[in-house]
């Protein structure tokens, strides 16, 4: 690490952004800009044709969004694909489209005007909206916008790229960013986006390094310049020097050598080198996920996400629909354990509720959202109850605040339970209940809480984001999220201790259990459940293998009277040099 602090610290030819996927990548750069639509407000005389052409437009835009989700479901899996099957949907919407025909009636204006305007209203729905997921999804809108104005111009897109590029553009709507990395796209760039973007989602998917929000990158990289990403780091250095390219080189062979040794320890065990087994469980997201767990020998699932159920149907699922995902899950990591996790709405997650609050982060979210909403809430814990006969799904409650939150949890638990004895439903009567550690009250009650639950999960990103008070996706203040504060590793330790010793079970799902460099002090803090991403699974067990109890024990006591982060990760990486063990996953 300190080779590449260096070389921050001295280049002026930086760019920064949010890492949105991991991975290196030196290419040229393909500057892309989009055709700017250009649409005159002019007057139709035969209605009728202007109806034909709207349909026409209409029909090859379908045809070209069916083509790219054929594209996606070969590429991805078929729940991110499902981005473009939303797109369909918008297509495909009767009273939207009805309203467009009955305004070119009416007005008796161009469709292409027509359709400009009302997809602008739409669009500035999404823009409008709290949630930064459902303003990420504005691009959608654009898109859609496009595809049929270009074809009512008899317009095709033009644009060629080289293979092994890097993109570097504005922003990338889901169509774009499928069909660079079929054509050998390397890597994107873009100036607007979060890791909630599109372009993030789908980049991750395939691998591809990917810095969004950079804000500037346009202005900076000129067409063909030599581009470095670090996706692990969100840094871009443009058109690098010598020692940059030497740099970065080297560590590219470095990432293509460990993803070769990796494949050699994939079934091996996850112990220490003196025989401490550390279990590695995965986060997922979505379902289509589970071949990726099943095939990194992750232990089984460390956190299953049900908001983004919500965010992928749209709507909340019933029931049933519920129960079904949800035995799926259990089936298919079955005996492996599944820990799903009640919905987490709120905040800079799924958002279902048009709450116009000041800090959704400090609002109506997680656990507080779903007891005012108790039918709801029921509805799930139900559909987890029904689905729990394989015996190996445990439930968590994300956000817990204060003891009341579990204790009336466990009211409506019971109801359930008994709702289902009634009706005759077979269930777990011995279903494990948990909560995320995840907010600085929650951390300074682990006494109290133990005894209302059987586990606890540390969610290390919104617990740094409370400790530190700072928003962990806002770019104007992301030097200040530091996993090694010292006050963030002193409330960890605590936690896990006290864990310890009133017998609960504790493990860590947040990103922090993901970095390499953590997974010592984690363990010497007495951790021994890891869950993290199913792709990052083979890295930290290469870490966990190479790494000493003793030794992890001697350094977490050591850096825990140390007053700074940089102190702090100075000893870590110390150590990991006198120990020869090898970052993996967070290589640089």
């Amino acid at each position: 690490m300190k080779g590449l602090k260096e070389l921050v610290s001295k280049a002026d030819n930086l760019l920064s952004g949010l890492a949105a996927a991991p991975g290196l990548v030196i290419a040229h750069a393909h500057v892309y800009r989009r055709e700017t639509l250009r649409v005159a407000d002019d007057p139709i005389q035969d209605v009728n044709e202007a109806l034909v052409s709207f349909d026409e437009a209409l029909a090859r835009a379908k045809k070209e969004i069916g083509k790219i989700f054929s594209l996606a479901k070969e590429s991805i899996d078929e729940k991110r694909a499902g981005i473009f099957e939303a797109q369909m949907m918008i297509l495909e919407d009767d009273h939207f489209l009805r309203k467009i025909k009955g305004r070119i009636r009416s007005e008796m204006r161009v469709p292409e005007y027509i359709i400009f305007d009302e997809f602008n209203k739409y669009k500035e729905m999404f823009l409008n909206a709290r949630d930064p997921n459902i303003r990420e999804r504005a691009e959608d809108i654009e898109d859609i916008k496009s595809r049929i104005i270009r074809s009512l111009q008899n317009k095709r897109l033009q644009s060629r790229i080289a293979q092994g590029s890097v993109i570097i553009a504005e922003i990338l709507t889901p169509a774009d960013t499928l069909l660079f990395a079929k054509a050998g796209v390397q890597g994107f760039i873009t100036d607007r986006g979060g890791l909630a973007s599109h372009t993030a989602i789908i980049a991750r998917s395939l691998n591809i390094p990917a810095v969004v929000g950079t804000h500037h990158a346009r202005d900076l990289i000129k067409q063909d310049d030599l581009i470095i990403i670090d996706g692990f780091h969100g840094l871009i250095f443009i058109n690098p020097n010598d020692e940059q390219l030497r740099y970065f080189t080297a560590k590219l062979e470095h990432l293509n050598e460990i993803n070769k040794e990796l494949e050699s320890i994939r079934n091996l065990p996850s112990a220490t080198e003196d025989g401490k087994v550390i279990h590695l469980y995965a986060n997922v997201d979505v379902s289509g996920e589970i071949e990726s767990v099943i095939s990194n020998g992750a232990k089984g699932i460390g956190l299953y996400r049900t908001e983004q159920i919500i965010e992928e149907m749209g709507e909340f699922p019933d029931e049933e629909e519920q129960q079904r995902i949800y035995e799926n899950l259990s089936h298919r990591v079955y005996p492996g354990e599944v820990t799903i996790r009640a919905f987490d709405i709120g905040g800079d997650k799924v958002s279902i509720f048009d709450g116009h609050e000041a800090n959704p982060f400090l609002g109506l979210r997680g656990i507080r959202f779903l007891l005012q909403n108790q039918p709801l809430f029921k509805s799930q814990l139900r559909a987890i109850l029904r689905a729990s006969t394989n015996r190996n799904i445990r439930f968590l409650l994300p956000m817990v605040s204060t003891l009341e939150e579990v204790r009336d949890t466990k009211v409506l638990l019971e109801e359930c339970r008994t709702e289902l004895r009634a009706e005759g439903v077979l269930y777990d009567e011995n279903m494990k209940l948990g909560i995320m550690i995840e907010v600085p009250s929650a951390a300074f009650m682990i006494r109290d809480l133990a005894k209302e639950v059987d586990f606890f999960s540390i969610g290390t990103n919104d617990l740094i984001q409370y400790m530190m008070a700072v928003d962990r996706g806002n770019d104007l203040v992301a030097n200040l999220y530091k996993e090694f504060h010292p006050s963030v590793l002193r409330v960890l330790n605590r936690i896990i201790k006290e864990a310890i010793e009133n017998k609960v079970e504790i493990s860590i799902c947040g990103e922090m259990a993901a970095d390499t460099l953590a997974v010592p002090v984690l363990i010497g803090m007495g951790l021994r459940n890891l869950s993290v991403s199913a792709k990052a699974i083979p890295y930290i067990k290469r870490t966990v293998r190479a790494a000493n109890l003793a030794k992890c024990e001697a350094l977490t006591e050591k850096i825990l009277k140390y007053p700074t982060d940089a102190e702090i990760v100075s000893e870590i990486e110390e150590f990991f040099n006198v120990n020869s063990i090898n970052r993996t996953r967070n290589i640089l």
